[in-house]
């Protein structure tokens, strides 16, 4: 059974570039507009990862992770911040606000390809 990604994302190249290159590899992917919507698709489906960008509307990623995380259902599913926002720092404020990992716009396939499959064990 292929590996479940949701990708909260309110970027439609962004979405379509990333479904792209996990759909080649195997991937089944889920995606939500929203922190809000990623919630709910986190709580309903229990994908095995969850790929976060960081400044989407209404309920904005790290508020959407703070969630995820403090559920006891969905604690455990990895959330990798997938952002623009690359200064000094920031890497470690999304680490401390519950992150997983971390991974900077503009999207590196590489890079995307070994972090993903690092947190789900491949």
């Amino acid at each position: 059974m292929a590996k479940r990604i949701l990708y909260v994302e309110d970027n439609a190249q962004n979405k379509r570039l990333v479904r792209k290159i996990l759909v080649s590899r195997g991937y089944e992917v889920l995606e939500a507009e929203d922190g809000l919507a990623g919630v709910e698709i986190t709580k309903h489906e229990l994908p095995d990862l969850i790929l976060m960008d960081i400044n989407i509307p209404g309920m904005d990623g790290l508020e959407a992770t703070g969630v995820i995380k403090a559920t006891t259902e969905t604690k455990h599913i990895p959330v990798i911040a997938l952002t623009a926002n690359a200064m000094r720092g920031d890497a470690e404020r999304f680490l401390a606000a519950g992150c997983d990992g971390y991974l900077p716009k503009p999207i590196n396939m590489t890079e995307l390809l070994e972090t993903v499959r690092g947190f789900l064990g491949e």
